[in-house]
């Protein structure tokens, strides 16, 4: 009897720390709206909270049966209570009429969203309205009788009036258009880095423009997309692209001085700025001088 009271204890206590482990991770999807027309755009949000250091990564989503997207997805994250609170929006729209079903999306073991249910249709149908039929074509009798006089007289008054105008016109000159300047990914960065060092905003605001600066590089130049990734998943992804390993030390020591910045866990220095400042400008310059 006392050990099966023991097995009974052991089993409710290995429950309740599964329920709890789960419990302190969360996701929720929702839209604007369940029914759009053809090629409406529809807003899908999801929010995912985890603890803060866990290994729990919501995946990137690309693709949903039946629909498409429309533009690239807006991630948003914060700190709450020592959670981490992510927010992704993503602008979709499907040119497949009928009751479709976003699936669900897992975070974690048993972690995951409820399924969303969409109707896709053509513009609106009213069935009460009154229906008209086609009524047929009605022949109208002409009269047939002298042209006006005044007539006549608009036409030569318009005759007049066109030559005054094409005699007083002057020529117009032409305008050339300008050809719109495209500009790369190194030069766009190194601009973007110059214009921080010159505004020089408030600590948090720099090191979070630093980052962008960064990540928007290495997805223009390389197609790596990192918007609703983390630090961590950054650093790994651009371990082979950076192939020199102290300047990939440095860089990844930027990238996590950021996030500390970012989260209020640590307080930097003017000196710490200048370096972090240094080690992104540095590792532009050598990812653009490989040529891979």
């Amino acid at each position: 009897m006392i050990i099966r009271k023991t097995i009974l204890f052991l089993f409710s206590m290995i429950l309740a720390q599964t329920i709890i482990a789960q419990g302190d991770a969360s996701i929720k999807a929702s839209v604007n709206k369940n029914k759009i027309l053809l090629g409406e755009p529809l807003v899908l949000t999801i929010e995912s909270y985890f603890p803060s250091g866990s290994k729990i990564q919501f995946e990137q989503i690309d693709t949903i049966a039946h629909f498409e997207f429309l533009d690239k997805p807006v991630i948003d994250s914060s700190s709450e209570n020592g959670d981490i609170k992510v927010i992704g929006k993503y602008t979709i729209t499907s040119f497949d009429s009928g009751h479709w079903v976003i699936p669900s999306f897992t975070l974690a073991k048993g972690v995951k969203t409820d399924t969303i249910p969409i109707d896709v249709v053509f513009s609106d149908f009213n069935p009460e309205q009154d229906y008209h039929d086609i009524k047929d074509i009605i022949e109208v009798k002409t009269k047939k009788e002298g042209i006006p006089w005044w007539i006549y007289a608009t036409a030569v008054a318009f005759l007049l009036l066109t030559v005054i105008f094409l005699a007083r016109r002057k020529k117009k000159p032409v305008v050339i258009a300008k050809e719109k300047i495209v500009v790369n990914p190194y030069e766009e960065a190194m601009q973007q880095l110059t214009d921080l060092q010159k505004e020089n905003p408030d600590t948090k605001t720099y090191y979070a423009e630093l980052t962008n600066i960064f990540r928007l590089y290495i997805f223009r130049k390389k197609g790596i997309l990192s918007l609703q990734k983390t630090t961590d998943d950054l650093i790994l992804q651009v371990k082979d692209v950076v192939n020199d390993k102290g300047k990939f030390d440095k860089l990844s020591q930027a990238l996590r001085l950021s996030d500390f910045v970012k989260f209020a866990k640590y307080i930097p220095e003017e000196g710490d700025k200048q370096t972090s400042y240094s080690d992104i400008l540095n590792s532009i310059k050598l990812i653009e001088g490989s040529g891979t």
